[in-house]
């Protein structure tokens, strides 16, 4: 009766030590693949990373020719462009906020011309007050920010504010983050008033 207690605890013993032996295999190719899918994530994002910052992604850069403007904005699938003058203490503090933004959107392009360099896409998009931010999804616009009124019309307004615009006009987005927008034509006016005091006309 001992003996046969021994060994049938002896097979039990075996059999739960072949159990944690599969279980451990299991694990460490659990593991390993795990490990193989993140190193893998990693790649692919850094890849995404290089080839977005080669075409200028992840940077807030100015474009002197406002025929680059027009093609960026209908080549891109996301584009923030900023309208602004050197004299415009304002467009300065725009050009903050779009640095910060640029640098943690990298599926927007994030451009800004000069007016004085733009005199045609000034008269098309009836830019009349500065800043004025426009942003465009698949070359169409989708919002046009002007001034500092909807940014809570103070000099202070944070970067959250111009980025829950832009959000909201499905320009920039979250990775994955998979929404529907409304396409307009790139010319179309859309809001914004003449009552700033950066109106250069």
């Amino acid at each position: 009766m001992t003996q046969s207690n021994n060994r049938h605890d002896l097979e039990d013993l075996t059999d739960d030590e072949a159990l944690f032996e599969e279980l451990e295999r299991e694990e460490d190719a659990d593991l390993s693949m795990l490990r193989e899918r993140r190193i893998k994530d990693i790649q692919d994002e850094l890849e995404r990373r290089q080839a977005m910052e080669e075409n200028k992604h992840g940077l807030y850069t100015e474009i002197t020719n406002e025929k680059e403007f027009m093609d960026i904005t209908t080549s891109e699938k996301y584009v923030v462009g900023h309208f602004y003058h050197d004299d415009f203490r304002r467009c300065k503090i725009m050009d903050t906020h779009l640095e910060k933004l640029a640098r943690e959107y990298y599926n927007t392009r994030f451009i800004k011309i000069n007016v004085m360099n733009a005199p045609f896409l000034v008269e098309k998009l009836q830019v009349r007050v500065l800043p004025c931010v426009m942003a465009w999804l698949d070359g169409f616009a989708q919002i046009k920010v002007v001034g500092f009124d909807e940014l809570g019309g103070t000099d202070s307004f944070s970067t959250g504010m111009l980025e829950l615009k832009l959000t909201n006009a499905g320009v920039i987005r979250k990775k994955n983050q998979d929404t529907q927008q409304t396409k307009r034509s790139i010319f179309q006016n859309e809001g914004g008033g003449d009552d700033d005091d950066s109106d250069f006309d």
